[in-house]
């Protein structure tokens, strides 16, 4: 028996990327807008370069645009994009407390700027973000406030002192009704953020149902012209090379291309087959079987057939009698193409093994080539109808074997088998304990119904 474990691939968050450029740019506008304010205000008031206030203040927003600049670089590496969106909030959140410091500090109405950081942040990172720039920025104000009312910063010295000096009174008010803003904002903006995306799944998922039932019944009319229009010349075919190869007095060599003619007649009708088995919907028809005996059958007739009566050795190698519920003629059609498989997958004088486990009270398939094996950029697609890793393959035999594995409920993984060659691996379930050839009652969620292991 042959188990292991198969890494999945991680995926790189294309969309994210190109929502943080969307934010860099929306902040640079931002930034210009302020920038434009400043210079107008400033100017009805002689615009003198000299006071503090205008010098921070355009510091400030140069810094802004330098900081946009970094972040632009940084996001076309496609590198590090988790963090550039924490450095961005938090380093927003820094500008923002200068912006509410030259303002008017703690009675500033520029503290509303930090809600827009933190609703960019939700629609960055989700709630990780949102909570990131609340957490910033109520840091950055607080430490303000404490600086101002101690006396470690000192208010603009071309502004007001009066301006700066708050009662007690005013300075709880604004600590809560900032703290506040911050809170409901976050929660806003996270719960959204998170229903979003819900449904961007929901929608991605409902808009590949489509598309795969589109290329279903697409594949069912194209499945139904082929198998009128090629089975019934493949069959003329067929029997007319078998009475030529017994024909009186016919070379080795005629008898050998007759062989040739009927093994690719028989191997165009497994592909007629096999769209038909995909194409069509499936209803099931189940009973109790055993599914160990079904296996050493296939088994049976892949020695008879095709490279498993030449130069590829098939065996059965699992225990016997595991009985359950199932759809017979889709078990076999099953295990047939995963054998079908492991044998094209296979080199002269390799072997294929098929087994049959109880595996922690669960029934295990297990079908193990010694080929090539299966790249790990290629498993995810592996079960992906036309897709396929050899050069004259159709990739429907795998497609087929996933359709007949989530119809009846069940999983299968691909696994690496050591040192060469790879193992599908199909999981049935539990054994049932209902007698062979009957059907089981189904439960009321339309399921049916497993009995324990003994």
């Amino acid at each position: 028996m042959y188990l292991s474990a198969i890494t999945r691939p991680s995926v790189t968050p294309f969309a994210l990327a190109w929502r943080r450029g969307w934010a860099t740019a929306a902040r640079l506008a931002l930034v210009a807008a302020l920038f434009v304010v400043v210079v107008a205000i400033n100017v009805r008031a002689g615009f003198d370069l000299s006071t503090f206030t205008i010098r921070a203040a355009l510091i400030t927003i140069a810094v802004a645009f330098a900081l946009s600049a970094v972040y632009g670089m940084v996001l076309r590496t496609g590198k590090h994009l988790a963090r550039l969106v924490t450095v961005q909030l938090v380093l927003d959140q820094a500008t923002w407390t200068v912006v509410v410091y030259l303002s008017g500090g703690i009675q500033s109405g520029a503290t509303s700027f930090y809600g827009i950081s933190c609703l960019l942040g939700a629609i960055l990172a989700g709630f990780r973000g949102a909570t990131t720039a609340a957490a910033s920025a109520m840091g950055f104000y607080l430490l303000l406030v404490w600086g101002l009312t101690v006396g470690w910063i000192s208010p603009p010295s071309d502004q007001p002192a009066s301006v700066y000096r708050v009662t007690t009174e005013d300075l709880v008010y604004s600590v809560v009704v900032t703290s506040l803003m911050l809170i409901v904002v976050t929660l806003l903006a996270g719960n959204l953020s998170e229903r979003l995306r819900i449904a961007g799944g929901a929608l991605v998922k409902a808009e590949a149902r489509a598309n795969q039932a589109e290329r279903e019944a697409l594949l069912g009319r194209l499945a139904a012209a082929l198998a009128h229009e090629i089975r019934n010349p493949l069959s003329s075919i067929s029997g007319s090379v078998r009475i030529l190869s017994s024909t009186p007095g016919m070379s080795e060599e005629d008898r050998t291309l007759c062989s040739i003619i009927e093994r690719e007649a028989w191997r165009l009708d497994d592909l007629v087959t096999d769209m038909v088995n995909l194409a069509k919907p499936q209803k099931l028809d189940v009973r109790v079987l055993d599914v160990a005996a079904v296996a050493e059958d296939v088994c049976s007739l892949a020695r008879h057939s095709g490279r498993g009566a030449g130069d590829v050795a098939v065996y059965y190698e699992g225990q016997r009698l595991l009985p359950v519920v199932a759809d017979p003629g889709l078990v076999r059609q099953m295990l047939w193409n995963l054998v079908r498989n492991a044998v094209q997958a296979s080199q002269a004088g390799d072997v294929v093994s098929v087994g049959v486990f109880l595996v922690e009270g669960e029934v295990v398939v297990e079908v193990v080539d010694r080929g090539t094996g299966i790249t790990d950029d290629a498993k995810p697609l592996l079960f992906d109808a036309f897709f396929t890793t050899r050069s004259q393959g159709t990739g429907i035999g795998l497609a087929v074997v996933k359709r007949i594995v989530d119809e009846h409920g069940w999983s299968i993984e691909v696994l690496d088998n050591e040192p060469r060659g790879a193992i599908f691996r199909v999981n049935l379930g539990a054994l049932s304990q209902d007698p062979l050839g009957t059907t089981p009652p189904k439960s009321k969620g339309g399921r049916w119904t497993l009995s324990p292991s003994a």
